[in-house]
């Protein structure tokens, strides 16, 4: 089943998608409420929707399909890896670190944008970019998950688009810490979210998903792969977060980038160029995931907001020794 957000003349609505178009729930509710309350209850819920009038994709506006508590965006591709190191970092080989375990920072919950909605250039920033993902949505709560439980534990999958302005992220990860502001300004979320159990026909015999996506910008393909080529499966990645701490109903883990172009920055670390260029207001960016649908947002300029000043410095070597 597919459930998604939507505006529809000036009202907020949360429902179940049919190929007649969307239906709302009977009871209005937000749809982390109908995550929480589990899947089978989410289910009933929606098998009663599919029996009211629907309206259209095309007279809506799609909102994120659900306003998450807390956002873990890993980074499991080997091969972006390999091609965003040399961009970002100059590296020839990838951290041997990151092959220990699956490694993620927490993204901003606030900053989820819709399926088609603009996308503003955030401050400073003129080297913008895409990341083609998929997140996973944990279904009910849990701690310390073992790999070959935590299927009980995944609700659905939506389309991830991980926003990064990478002169600032490049910027910020040198003092040690990040990424922070390169990262939370914008991360699309959509078009819906589809429950696991549409997915479970395409996992394979390890637990990875073999499905397709393809990223384009204003219509030019420029990056495809397929899930498969994840180091760690999504039962991993909800063992990884939940590993002495608590993953609960509604939070959102990212897979990280695909591989194969899926962000502009893997391309530049391979050839040494910034080709393609960095993305521009009126560029469109389209990202198309096998069961998941298509997201589709244009870059825009972005407000002016006011200055941050330099550090003040201080001598505190003098100050110490007087």
């Amino acid at each position: 089943m597919r459930f998604a957000t939507w505006v529809h003349a000036g009202r907020t609505t949360s429902g179940v998608v049919s190929d007649d178009g969307l239906h709302a729930f009977e009871r209005q509710g937000s749809i982390l409420e109908v995550v929480r309350a589990g899947l089978p209850a989410a289910l009933e819920a929606g098998s009663e929707a599919l029996g009211h009038r629907p309206v259209q994709l095309a007279d809506v506006r799609l909102l994120p399909p659900l306003d998450p508590p807390t956002v873990r965006d890993f980074a499991a591709f080997e091969e972006h890896m390999d091609g965003a190191g040399r961009s970002m970092a100059a590296a020839h080989e990838v951290e041997p670190e990151w092959y220990k375990r699956p490694v993620f920072y927490f993204s901003n919950p606030y900053a989820m944008i819709g399926a088609h909605d603009d996308v503003a250039v955030p401050p400073a920033c003129q080297v913008l970019d895409y990341e083609l993902e998929i997140a996973a949505v944990v279904s009910r709560d849990g701690m310390s998950i073992a790999p070959d439980k935590a299927r009980d534990h995944i609700f659905g999958y939506t389309i991830f688009n991980d926003w990064s302005a990478r002169d600032t992220q490049l910027a910020e990860m040198k003092v040690g810490l990040g990424p922070t502001k390169g990262k939370d300004f914008a991360t699309t979320l959509g078009p819906f979210l589809v429950t696991a159990d549409e997915l479970d026909p395409h996992l394979t015999s390890d637990g990875l998903l073999d499905i397709d996506g393809t990223v384009s910008v204003n219509g030019t393909v420029t990056g495809r792969d397929n899930l498969r080529n994840m180091s760690w499966s999504f039962n991993e990645l909800v063992a990884q977060a939940s590993r002495g701490t608590w993953v609960k109903a509604g939070d959102v883990l990212g897979s990280g980038t695909f591989g194969n172009g899926g962000c502009l920055g893997e391309l530049w670390g391979r050839s040494g160029t910034r080709t393609p260029a960095p993305l521009q207001p009126g560029d469109v960016v389209e990202m198309t995931v096998a069961t998941l649908g298509t997201i589709r947002n244009t870059v825009v300029r972005g407000p002016d907001v006011p200055a941050v000043r330099e550090a003040r410095r201080h001598d505190w070597n003098t100050q110490r020794s007087n």
